[in-house]
C-alpha cells in the first residue's frame, strides 16, 4: 500500500487528511511532538480499518525528525506523500510594525527550516524512483499578507516561495510538489472551513497534479 507522512498531525486538519487518504488505501504515517496524542489518532484510525501509527518527532529539534523518518521506512517502506502542516500555538504573532529579528526568527525556525529538514528526509528516494508528491501547507497569509500576522506571514511567504521552486526543480523527476494556503478559520463551524472537507483538496491535488498551488478560501466564512 502507499504510504503518507504527514508531519504536524493533530485531532484538527491532519488527522482528517490522514483519514482522506487512509480511506483510498494509504498507510498512514503520523509524526508530532507527542507520542501519546500521536498513539490516540493512530489507535482512531486502526478502528476505522487505516493501517496507521505514530512516530515522535519535533520540528525544533532536527534528529528527530530524521529519526521519525527512518523509523517509518523501516516500517513501512518508501513514503510516497509527505505532507506537512504543523502549527504551534505558543509562537507569538506581531503586528507588521512590531516584526524584529528576535520574534521573526522563531516562525523560521519553525515552518521554514521545519519543512526544509522535513523534505530532505524524502527527496533522495523520490527522485530514486522517479514519483512522489509532496504537499506544503501555509496559512493564507503566505499569499495574502495580514498585517496583525506580519512575523508569520514572512515566513510562511518563504516556504510559498521555496515549495514554488521546488515544484519547477522536482517536475522533471516526476515529482508533483504543490504549496496549499489556507484562508479559513479551520473548524470554527463554516462548513467550508471544517477540516474534513478541507482534506479533500489534498486527495484532489494528489491525484489530478494540476497547479503547484491552491489557495483553500472558505467562502462561506464571514468577515
Amino acid at each position: 500500500m502507499p504510504v503518507i507522512a504527514i508531519v504536524g498531525a493533530g485531532p484538527g486538519l491532519g488527522i482528517e487528511i490522514a483519514r482522506a487518504f487512509g480511506n483510498k488505501g494509504f498507510t498512514v504515517a503520523l509524526v508530532a511532538r507527542n507520542a501519546a496524542k500521536l498513539d490516540a489518532l493512530a489507535s482512531d484510525l486502526r478502528a476505522e480499518g487505516i493501517e496507521a501509527a505514530g512516530f515522535a518527532g519535533d520540528i525544533y529539534k532536527p534528529g528527530t525528525i530524521t529519526e521519525a523518518f527512518t523509523s517509518i521506512k523501516e516500517r513501512y517502506g518508501a513514503i510516497d506523500v509527505l505532507e506537512f502542516s504543523p502549527a504551534d500555538q505558543t509562537l507569538e504573532a506581531v503586528g507588521v510594525l512590531d516584526v524584529t529579528p528576535e520574534n521573526l526568527q522563531p516562525q523560521i525556525d519553525f515552518y521554514l527550516h521545519g519543512a526544509i529538514h522535513a523534505v530532505r528526509q524524502v527527496v533522495p528516494d523520490m527522485i530514486a524512483a522517479k514519483t512522489g508528491t509532496i504537499l506544503l501547507t501555509t496559512g493564507g497569509g503566505s499569499v495574502t499578507p495580514v498585517p496583525a500576522l506580519a512575523n508569520i506571514n514572512i515566513a510562511a511567504a518563504g516556504l510559498r516561495n521555496w515549495t514554488l521552486n521546488l515544484h519547477n526543480e522536482l517536475k522533471p523527476y516526476n515529482i508533483y510538489v504543490a504549496h496549499i494556503a489556507i484562508s479559513a478559520w479551520i473548524g470554527a463551524g463554516h462548513p467550508g472551513a471544517a477540516p474534513d472537507v478541507i482534506a479533500q483538496a489534498y486527495t484532489e491535488l494528489y491525484a489530478t497534479r494540476a497547479e503547484p498551488e491552491l489557495h483553500y478560501i472558505a467562502l462561506d466564512e464571514q468577515p
